[in-house]
């Protein structure tokens, strides 16, 4: 993915191990394989029975642990989380997981989504007398967890799970015991595998193949898990009404080698590109996708309409992050560094540009220019998911709807603006289809919030734009 250049932003991801000799090592390997859902910040926590020990820091994953810090995390088990500032301000207090040390042992946390109702949470809390250490909604959980009256762990954790609203998969750990929950409406992704005699757990299924686990099963909607010495335990914490997992963790989010809710995300991006290709043909020489989330919906594209499939575009893979330019030009040739047209491929072809989706439209703009800089003929963008008219509120860094293009400009302007030769999107239909999830909603299970503003939970006031409006369910 095209990190800063790209639209989207990736959520977190969280990665977790019980009963395992070398739960830190297993889970760094895990979260290397999570690093593309987040980028800003690292951290492991580990138990070995007796107490919790910590170690996060800034950046990639790579740069967060230097050598001798996992050395110093001994344990069976552990919790490990990659950040991307989604709620909460950026800084090492924000990293995750958050250790908390009471006179009742430690509690350590890590989340991967967006509470809807945590700044009412938050004030509600702080007028009981709890401080917060960071910005982050991910420690309103520990608050409500500490603060509980019930005397077993379990009914602490489904309490306070109880009174939080959003899209979460949380994981949380004592000295003696590992949960993980997703919530009722199951917008994130999180599976379990099997690892000798132990457990690991994580946001997306190509970590398992990464650290040698066998697939178990997805932890299901308002399921709680619990691991402690008696092996692994489930209950269910929230009745679930249909399960409205996020469709972009199809369509952008996810690893192409990952598989969520059974679907494999690589075929399920194919079926996207071969939809589009039947929705909006177009006259054409070669097709190409941008790096690298629309590789797999070009590869569709192509195969379905008969066009040889090209790269077209190559990503530099060695620019590490940069910072915001401050001036257009130097914009412009920040994208050049990032990525390539390849001008022995484009030059006087008619180009299908396969794109996952539009956000802002900046980017989009700059890669048609490159494409016709490098002496493309004809540009025609097609679009892998419908217009993103409304902001997301569950872990996507589009919390307002004047961020969104496509909210405010008809499908002719955006193509104006771009420089496009035509410009199309995938129906809503279109992309249900092309995913394939078997359920009888008109949703298919998934949420649809961005594409149509239909919210599958309660929007909370504070967390609005005053310009925003949004329909709930």
């Amino acid at each position: 993915m095209l990190g800063e250049i790209k639209g989207l932003n990736e959520e977190c991801g969280v990665f977790a191990v019980w009963n395992h000799k070398d739960a830190a090592q297993i889970t760094y390997y895990g979260l290397h394989s999570l690093q593309h859902r987040g980028q800003e910040g690292a951290g492991i926590v580990v138990s070995d029975g007796d107490k919790l020990s910590i170690h996060k820091g800034l950046g990639l994953v790579t740069e967060a642990f230097k050598e001798g810090d996992l050395e110093r995390l001994e344990g069976h088990a552990s919790i490990g989380h990659v950040r991307y500032a989604t709620a909460g301000g950026g800084g090492l207090v924000n990293c995750q997981p958050l250790l908390f040390q009471s006179q009742t042992g430690g509690l350590a946390v890590a989340h991967n989504g967006n509470l809807v109702n945590a700044n009412g949470l938050k004030h509600q809390l702080e007028g009981q007398g709890s401080i917060f250490q960071s910005t982050s909604d991910t420690e309103v959980l520990a608050h409500l967890v500490k603060r509980s009256v019930y005397p077993r762990l379990e009914d602490k954790v489904t309490n306070a799970l109880s009174m939080i609203k959003g899209a979460y998969a949380f994981a949380v750990m004592t000295e003696n015991k590992l949960m993980v929950a997703l919530d009722p409406n199951g917008l994130r992704p999180l599976s379990i595998g099997k690892i000798g005699e132990g457990y690991v757990i994580s946001s997306e299924t190509c970590a398992f193949d990464v650290v040698g686990a066998e697939y178990l099963r997805e932890v299901q909607p308002g399921e709680l898990i619990t691991f402690d010495a008696d092996g692994m335990h489930s209950e269910i914490f929230s009745s679930s009404s249909a399960r409205s997992i996020c469709s972009m963790e199809y369509i952008y989010f996810a690893r192409p080698d990952s598989n969520v809710d059974e679907i494999n995300v690589h075929s399920a991006r194919k079926n996207l590109g071969r939809q589009l290709a039947q929705e909006l043909p177009v006259e054409a020489d070669v097709v190409t996708g941008v790096p690298d989330s629309s590789i797999s919906a070009a590869i569709g594209y192509a195969e379905e309409a008969g066009i040889p499939y090209e790269l077209g575009l190559i990503k530099n893979r060695y620019v590490g992050r940069t910072f915001i330019q401050p001036s257009q030009e130097l914009r412009e040739q920040g994208v050049k560094m990032k990525l390539s047209a390849v001008r022995g491929i484009v030059e006087g072809k008619r180009v299908v540009m396969v794109d996952d989706s539009i956000v802002r439209g900046t980017t989009s703009r700059r890669i048609v220019k490159l494409l016709k800089d490098a002496g493309a003929k004809e540009v025609h963008v097609r679009i892998s998911s419908p217009p993103i008219t409304h902001p997301c509120f569950y872990g996507i860094d589009t919390s307002t709807k004047s961020e969104l293009i496509a909210s405010s400009h008809s499908v002719e302007e955006m193509r104006e603006m771009m420089g496009a030769d035509s410009l199309s999107f995938l129906s809503v239909d279109g992309m249900l289809k092309g995913i394939g999830r078997k359920q009888e909603s008109s949703s298919c299970g998934q949420c649809l919030a961005c594409f149509t503003g239909n919210y599958p939970t309660e929007i909370y006031p504070d967390t609005l734009h005053p310009h925003d409006k949004v329909l709930n369910t």
